[in-house]
């Protein structure tokens, strides 16, 4: 695996730091117990930033549990000489970055061109006032695809905002079942920074993770929908006024983007005006990517090796998938409404500045997994975990959740829980499919119980005017219900896959 740094059959070399006072099994899960400790300390208390905490605290289990300065750095005369540092950074980085990077951007161009708006309104007249807080739902399903969870919040609050005061019930019967489909695609889907990041770590296929996210996270959703309706009857939140006056000015900004891109196409086409996205476009964008994949992965099962087998495979590749799916939003999101090449570089670029601080914590969080390996911690949490009995799956998610709870941060907890997991598959022959089941398990362990040192949760009581005793009585009780439902289904059925 890629997390290695030392050669797994060379005897562990190492009999320095801690391991010389406590020696063996029990000095390294002590150096693991000390690690992690550290790691929450500097993020919960000092307020360091996540990369800074998990390389600081990486460099420290390395070299409590005896690894060198060359084994964590190289040496400076041989150039060609990779560190423990850099494989991991690297490691991560070469499989995550281009396809957070391409999702960032397609889901940028999805979002400035109205796709959301396009979407969510043909949900609501097609279900109706009645079943608005249900099309609501979908919507953030099927946006939340492309999109990050803050930013499918500030694109669609308004149309919550709407919805509400027309049905003049409580905010929470609209915006939770958003925020549901929102953080389930979020925490279960490529292209998002933790699904790709787990996969990365564990070798698994993206096809995998696509499907069992689909698997794990359908009915988890249902379930924290049920959740939001039976909370929404019982607790009345008004339509915060600041916050709508706020999105008509955000809206009024927008519209004055668009027109300037009206205007530029006006000007470009003899004066045609720029019609509405099509919903049917939208859905093939968003669906594109997700269908090459999916055609990939099952034709590498059910096809022979074949001209045809490799032909999707090479389509379905994610790198390929999604910059097909990003080609097309640039033309049929773009060029085709008048959009200029550089309208479509600047929101691309835009949409990128976020990305950068989402990488470094992934490759962080490799770091840490390579130095656990590379100094025998993580061979010695493997074997304590063995001996617990608990299988794999469940141990996965359970240190999700505690390091999610304790310090807040999704991504945080499942670059950490992954890189302590990795030793404990090794040599368990296990398939993509039951792989991509403890993926799920990690994500769905990343999300429990959003509460006041996760930014979500301030995000959703500031967005919708909800009060912090509420907030905790709704939003993090919905997490936590998406949590173990979407835990739940993937436990069922890795007992059969």
């Amino acid at each position: 695996m890629f997390l290695a740094a030392t050669d797994p059959a060379a005897p562990p070399p190492h009999t320095g730091g801690l391991l010389a006072v406590i020696p063996g099994t029990a000095g390294l899960l002590t150096v693991a117990a000390l690690g992690i400790g550290l790691l929450l300390l500097l993020i919960i208390k000092v307020r360091l930033q996540p990369f800074v905490a998990l390389l600081g605290v990486s460099l420290a289990v390395g070299l409590a549990a005896g690894l060198s300065v060359t084994e964590l750095f190289g040496t400076v005369q041989k150039s060609d000489a990779v560190s423990m540092i850099e494989t991991g950074m690297g490691g991560i980085l070469g499989h995550v970055a281009l396809i957070i990077g391409l999702g960032t951007m397609l889901g940028a161009i999805l979002e400035v061109s109205g796709g959301a708006e396009v979407l969510s309104d043909r949900l609501l007249r097609l279900f109706g006032e009645r079943r608005a807080p249900l099309a609501m739902g979908v919507t953030g399903l099927i946006f939340g695809i492309p999109v990050f969870f803050d930013v499918g919040i500030f694109v669609l609050a308004p149309i919550v905002y709407a919805a509400a005061k027309s049905g003049g019930r409580s905010i929470l019967l609209y915006c939770m079942p958003l925020l549901a489909g929102l953080s389930m695609t979020h925490a279960f889907l490529p292209p998002h920074p933790g699904p790709v990041a787990a996969a990365g770590l564990l070798h698994v296929d993206l096809g995998w993770v696509v499907l069992m996210g689909l698997v794990c996270g359908l009915p988890a959703v249902l379930a924290a929908w049920g959740y939001a309706a039976w909370i929404g009857e019982r607790l009345f939140v008004g339509v915060p006024a600041d916050m709508v006056e706020a999105a008509e000015e955000a809206r009024a900004a927008i519209a004055a983007e668009r027109a300037a891109v009206a205007a530029e196409r006006a000007v470009a086409g003899g004066g045609r005006a720029e019609r509405p996205v099509p919903l049917g476009t939208v859905l093939a964008v968003i669906g594109t990517p997700l269908t090459l994949i999916l055609l990939a992965t099952f034709s590498s099962i059910a096809l022979p090796p074949s001209t045809g087998r490799s032909v999707l495979e090479f389509f379905g590749h994610p790198f390929v998938a999604l910059t097909l799916a990003l080609l097309m939003a640039y033309y049929l999101l773009g060029i085709r409404r008048g959009w200029s090449r550089a309208s479509l570089g600047t929101v691309s670029t835009a949409s990128l500045k976020p990305v950068g601080n989402i990488l470094l914590v992934v490759g962080a969080g490799g770091v840490f997994g390579a130095v656990l390996k590379g100094s025998g911690v993580a061979t010695a949490l493997s074997d304590a975990f063995h001996h617990v009995g608990l299988p794999v799956i469940v141990l996965a998610y359970l240190l999700a959740l505690v390091l999610r709870v304790a310090q807040g941060s999704a991504t945080v907890a499942i670059v950490t829980t992954a890189g302590i997991v990795v030793p404990l598959i090794e040599g368990q022959h296990l398939s993509q499919a039951h792989l991509a089941l403890v993926i799920m398990a990690i994500s769905a362990g990343s999300i429990f119980a959003s509460h006041v040192n996760d930014g979500g949760f301030w995000m959703v009581s500031k967005y919708f005017g909800i009060t912090e005793r509420d907030t905790l009585t709704s939003w993090t009780v919905l997490e936590s219900v998406l949590s173990v439902a979407g835990f739940a289904v993937a436990a069922l059925v890795s007992l059969v896959v």
